[in-house]
C-alpha cells in the first residue's frame, strides 16, 4: 500500500514527493478548473481510496488512449490503465487535484474535483494494485520575468478575444466575461480559459503541458484567434443564408420549429387557440371587434407560453369569448301576469308598479327599437328598492345582476386601467355582463348617491356613458379596448337622497320617489310578507304563532324608528327566535300556539325603545317645532333660539350646513324687521348675542325648509310670545316673509303624525302634492297651507296668560 512508499506530503514548493495517480480517459484537469467525473474501473476506484491519506488529494493526469472526434465509442469504455494496473499516462505533466465530493453510484464513484497546480512526473510505480506517481509541484510564480506593459497587453489581447466570441455566441459564453476580468495573474487567466467549451482535447493539453506563464498565454492567444475566425465565418454562413430565405418560407419553418418545440415541452398553445378559434367562429361579433382579437390571437402564437404577456392576451381573449355580445333573453310581456307578481311581492309602491307596466306595453308595441330607461329608485332604507330591482327582473324574465356603489371612491373601479397594468381587471360593469351572460339583464347600481369623489377621479362622471341611453351602445371600457352594447341593458339606480348625484348624471336619470311607509301600510307589510317570511325562515308552521294587530303596531311606535320595515322586520325575527327557543326547551312540544299580543310583547322585546308622539311637552318662548328629511325618513327638528347679553354676534350650532346657516341669517332679517311689529321690548340688539340651536347636534343638518320654523323662534325670543307645542311648519322664508315650497312633503307629514301633532303648517305652493297623498296619510292630522309668515304667527304665537286651541278640527280646504 502507500505506506510502503517513501512519502513526502510536507515540504518547499519543489520537493519531491508521491500521490496517487488517477487517469480519466479524454478528460484534461487544468489548474483552477472545477469538474465532476464519473470512475467507473476499479484501479481509479483504488486510486480514491488511496487518496484518503493523503488528505483526498491525488494527481489528475492524460491519459494516452483518447476518444475521436469521430468514433461513436463511450469514452468511459476507454482503457486509462494496462493489464497489470499501470495507468498510461500521456507525458509528464498532471495536475494535483483536491476531491471536494466522493459518493457511490450505480457502477463505481460519482466525485467532484478541483485542480490546484501542475505536477511534473519523474517516475510511476503501482503498489497493491495502486498507481502512485513521484514528482515535483509546480506553482506559477507571482512575480514573472517580463514586462508589465507586455503582461498587460497579452492580458487585453485575451479578454478582447473572449468578448468578440461572447458576441457570437452569448448564449454559451454567459457570465464568463465578468469572471475573466476578474483574474489578474496571466498564468490563471490562460488556464481558466480551459473552460471554454470549444477547446479541443489537444489544445487543452497544450496548456496543461506549458510551465512558463508567459508562453502559455501567448499559446491561449494563439487558440483563441483559430476560434474566434472559425465561429465568425460559421456566423456569417449562417447569415448569409438566412438572408436568401425567403419571407414566407421563414415563417413558415419558424412557426412549425416552434410548434415542434412546444409539442416537445408539453405546451401546446395551438390547442387552446384552436378551440378560442372554433368557438368565436359560432358568435357573430361586431367587425372591430373580430379585427381585434384576431390580431391579438396572431400576436399569441408568436410568443412563448411562458412569457408574461401571454397569460394577459389568453386572459383578454377569454373574456371576449365569454361576454354576451348578442345573447340575450327574451322579455315576458303578459301585462296581467306582471301586475300580479308585483303585487304579490311588493305591497303600495303604485307608481313604481305603474313605469313597469308602462314600459313592458311600450315594449310590446315597439319591440328592439324602445331604449330601455335609466330608473332611479330614491327613498329611505328599508322600503324595498333594492328588493324591487329583483322583481322588475322576475316579472320580465330577465337575469339580474347588482352592483353597489357604496364607498366607491376611484375611478378604476368603473373604468380599470389598461391591460398594460399589473393586475388589471375589466370594469365592474363589464364583469357583472359576463356573469350573467345576456346582454338584456336588470343591472342594479345600488347606493348611487354613496359614491365619493377623490384625487383618483369621480366615479360617477364614468357612469356618465353608461346611464346614457344615447351613448351607451357604445361603452367603453379601458380593459377590453372595444366599444360594448349596453342599450339592450334596464339600468335601474337606488338613492337615498337625491342631493349628493351630481346634476349631470342626475339629468339622465328617469326619478321615482319612494316615500316612507304608514303605520297602516307598515302593518300590512308585516301580516303578508314580513311575519309569513320569519316563521318559515326559523322553521316554524303559521298556525303555531299567531300575531295580534295591536301587537304589530305596538312593535311599530315603540320598537321602530324608521321610514321602511328593516327594524320591524329584525324586531318581528326576534320575537319568532324566543318562541322557537321556548318550544325547544319544552322538549320540541308543538302543540301549542304562541298568541303575540301588545300586552305580552315586552316579555319578547324588553321595554319600548321610543316614545311615539315624540314633541315639546309645554308651550315654550324661544322654540319652534320644524320638520325635516334625512335618509331615515322625516324627523321632527326642533329648533331653539335664546337672545343673550353679547356683542351683536349670530351664534349657529347644531351642525348646520352652509344652506341651513344662509336660511338662518335670512330669518334673522325677517325677525328682526318684523319684531317691532308685534309688539316686540325694545331690546339693543348691538348688545345681544342671538344663539340658535337645533339639537342632536351630532347629526348634520342642511336645507331651507326649517326657515319658517327658525323665523318663528326667533319671533318667540325676541317678542316674549310662546310657541304652541302642537303645531309643527315647514318652508323656506324669504327677507319679506314669503313661504317658499320644499319637497319631501309625505315624509314630514308621516314624522308629524308619528310625533302626535295635530297642525302641520305647509307652503300653499305645495297644496298640489297633498293630492298624492293617501287618505290614510291625511287622517287624523290638520294640514294648513299658508303664504306668508304673518298666517304663521297668528296660528303659533300667543301670549303666555293665554290658552291654546287645542282643538282637532280639520281644514276642509285640504280636503
Amino acid at each position: 500500500m502507500a505506506h510502503d512508499l517513501e512519502i513526502q506530503t510536507a515540504g518547499a514548493e519543489n520537493d519531491v514527493r508521491t500521490l496517487p495517480v488517477l487517469v480519466v480517459p479524454g478528460i484534461v484537469l487544468l489548474p483552477h478548473m472545477l469538474i465532476g467525473l464519473k470512475v467507473t474501473d476499479k484501479y481509479g476506484i483504488q486510486a480514491l481510496k488511496a487518496a484518503e491519506a493523503f488528505d483526498n488529494q491525488l494527481v489528475l493526469a492524460p491519459s494516452v488512449v483518447q476518444a475521436d472526434d469521430d468514433d461513436d465509442s463511450d469514452a468511459e469504455s476507454l482503457q486509462a490503465y494496462d493489464d497489470e494496473g499501470r495507468p498510461l499516462i500521456s507525458g509528464q505533466i498532471g495536475v494535483v487535484a483536491t476531491i471536494e465530493h466522493n459518493v457511490a453510484n450505480a457502477g463505481g464513484r460519482q466525485i467532484a474535483i478541483i485542480g490546484r497546480f501542475r505536477f511534473v512526473i519523474s517516475d510511476l510505480q503501482v503498489v497493491d494494485g495502486v498507481a502512485y506517481v513521484r514528482g515535483k509541484d509546480n506553482k506559477d510564480s507571482e512575480e514573472l520575468d517580463a514586462d508589465a506593459e507586455h503582461l498587460h497587453m497579452l492580458r487585453q489581447k485575451c479578454l478582447a478575444l473572449f468578448e468578440h466570441m461572447a458576441g457570437i455566441i452569448p448564449s454559451r459564453l454567459e457570465g464568463v466575461m465578468s469572471f475573466l476580468q476578474d483574474i489578474e495573474h496571466i498564468g490563471h487567466l490562460a488556464d481558466q480559459t480551459g473552460y471554454f467549451p470549444e477547446y479541443e482535447f489537444a489544445e487543452r493539453l497544450e496548456i496543461l503541458r506549458e510551465l512558463d506563464p508567459v508562453k502559455r498565454l501567448e499559446q491561449v492567444l494563439q487558440i483563441l484567434k483559430r476560434h474566434v475566425a472559425q465561429l465568425q465565418l460559421r456566423a456569417d454562413i449562417m447569415d448569409e443564408v438566412k438572408e436568401e430565405l425567403d419571407q414566407t418560407q421563414r415563417e413558415v419553418y419558424l412557426r412549425e420549429q416552434l410548434r415542434v418545440v412546444q409539442r416537445q415541452l408539453g405546451d401546446d398553445e395551438n390547442s387552446w387557440l384552436e378551440q378560442w378559434r372554433e368557438q368565436m367562429a359560432q358568435i357573430e361579433l361586431p367587425h372591430e371587434v373580430r379585427v381585434k382579437v384576431e390580431r391579438e390571437a396572431r400576436r399569441l402564437e408568436h410568443i412563448s407560453v411562458h412569457a408574461p404577456e401571454a397569460a394577459v392576451i389568453q386572459s383578454y381573449l377569454e373574456l371576449v369569448a365569454d361576454l354576451p355580445w348578442v345573447q340575450e333573453t327574451k322579455d315576458t310581456l303578459d301585462l296581467h301576469r306582471a301586475a300580479e307578481i308585483l303585487d304579490s311581492e311588493h305591497y303600495g309602491l303604485v307608481k313604481v308598479k305603474e313605469r313597469i307596466l308602462e314600459y313592458l306595453a311600450v315594449r310590446a308595441l315597439a319591440g328592439h327599437e324602445l331604449k330601455a330607461p335609466i330608473l332611479c329608485f330614491v327613498g329611505p332604507p328599508g322600503v324595498g328598492k333594492t328588493s324591487l330591482g329583483r322583481t322588475i327582473a322576475h316579472v320580465m324574465g330577465r337575469k339580474f345582476v347588482r352592483m353597489s356603489l357604496g364607498g366607491i371612491s376611484d375611478v378604476a373601479e368603473i373604468r380599470v386601467h389598461r391591460r398594460t397594468y399589473v393586475g388589471a381587471l375589466p370594469g365592474r360593469i363589464i364583469q357583472g355582463m359576463r356573469d350573467v351572460k345576456v346582454r338584456n339583464p336588470v343591472f342594479m347600481l345600488d347606493e348611487i348617491d354613496k359614491v365619493s369623489r377623490t384625487y383618483h377621479g369621480d366615479p360617477t362622471a364614468a357612469l356618465l356613458e353608461a346611464l346614457d341611453p344615447e351613448q351607451n351602445h357604445a361603452f367603453s371600457d379601458h380593459y377590453l379596448e372595444v366599444p360594448f352594447d349596453l342599450s339592450h341593458t334596464l339600468f335601474i339606480t337606488t338613492a337615498n337622497l337625491l342631493d349628493p348625484i351630481p346634476a349631470a348624471l342626475r339629468d339622465r336619470l328617469e326619478v321615482i320617489p319612494i316615500s316612507g311607509y304608514t303605520q297602516d301600510e307598515k302593518l300590512a307589510i308585516a301580516k303578508q310578507f314580513l311575519i309569513p317570511k320569519q316563521i318559515r325562515r326559523h322553521g316554524l308552521r303559521e298556525e303555531e304563532v299567531v300575531w295580534r294587530d295591536a301587537a304589530v303596531v305596538q312593535v311599530i311606535r315603540d320598537y321602530t324608528h324608521e321610514a321602511g320595515v328593516r327594524t320591524l322586520e329584525r324586531e318581528i325575527a326576534t320575537v319568532i327566535r324566543k318562541i322557537a327557543r321556548r318550544i325547544v326547551e319544552r322538549g320540541g312540544d308543538r302543540s301549542q300556539q304562541h298568541v303575540v299580543r301588545a300586552g305580552n310583547i315586552q316579555s319578547y322585546l324588553g321595554p319600548a325603545r321610543y316614545e311615539y308622539g315624540q314633541r315639546e311637552v309645554n308651550d315654550q318662548v324661544g322654540v319652534a317645532t320644524g320638520v325635516a328629511v334625512t335618509e331615515a325618513g322625516g324627523e321632527i327638528l326642533p329648533i331653539e333660539v335664546a337672545v343673550v347679553a353679547g356683542s351683536g354676534k349670530l351664534l349657529l350650532t347644531g351642525q348646520l350646513g352652509p344652506v341651513m346657516q344662509e336660511s338662518a341669517q335670512a330669518a334673522l332679517t325677517y325677525a328682526r324687521a318684523a319684531a317691532s311689529e308685534l309688539g316686540a321690548p325694545a331690546v339693543k340688539l348691538d348688545d345681544h348675542d342671538i344663539h340658535i340651536h337645533v339639537p342632536a347636534g351630532g347629526v348634520p343638518k342642511d336645507g331651507p325648509s326649517a326657515g319658517v320654523a327658525i323665523a318663528t323662534a326667533l319671533l318667540s325670543a325676541l317678542t316674549g310670545r310662546v310657541v304652541r307645542n302642537d303645531v309643527a311648519m315647514t318652508g323656506e322664508v324669504t327677507l319679506r316673509g314669503r313661504v317658499l315650497p320644499i319637497g319631501g312633503l309625505k315624509e314630514k307629514v308621516l314624522a308629524v303624525k308619528s310625533a302626535g301633532i295635530a297642525k302641520f303648517l305647509l307652503p300653499r305652493r305645495n297644496r298640489k302634492d297633498l293630492l298624492e297623498l293617501a287618505k290614510e296619510v291625511r287622517r287624523g292630522i290638520e294640514l294648513i297651507p299658508v303664504d306668508h309668515m304673518d298666517e304663521i304667527i297668528a296660528m303659533t304665537l300667543h301670549d303666555a296668560d293665554e290658552q291654546p286651541d287645542t282643538g282637532t278640527e280639520k281644514a276642509a280646504a285640504c280636503d
